[in-house]
């Protein structure tokens, strides 16, 4: 069994201030993004099954799903990952480019980590 590794960092980018957590777990990652406040936010879980190829996705915190913000980035980061994904998103509502911008700056330190397929 792998031991729990904690990687934080911070980023700015359309004038909004960017806090991240990744808990990286044996097969399971928990992410946390904060955007302008250190609020928890929604939270997602999407797990890679052998059924589909798209992971299965379920909010644990708050509402929306796929089509939320939070919601659609844990379930591309599963995707991309093929670990289990838990994550905390506070980001804003009707945003696009804050939450692209957080995606991708999240799946560079994936990447980064060797957590990517």
């Amino acid at each position: 069994m792998e031991a729990p590794r904690l990687t934080c960092f911070s980023d700015e980018a359309h004038d909004a201030s960017f806090h991240f957590q990744i808990l990286c777990l044996d097969k399971q990652l928990y992410i946390w993004i904060g955007c302008n406040s250190a609020r928890l936010g929604h939270l997602f879980a999407s797990i890679p099954t052998p059924y589909d190829k798209m992971p299965s996705l379920s909010a644990l915190i708050g509402g929306g799903g796929a089509n939320s913000a939070g919601g659609g980035i844990a379930r591309r980061l599963a995707l991309r990952t093929g670990y289990s994904v838990v994550l905390a998103a506070n980001l804003p509502s009707n945003a696009p480019s804050l939450e692209g911008f957080a995606e991708r700056r999240v799946l560079k330190e994936l990447q980064d980590l060797g957590y990517t397929r």
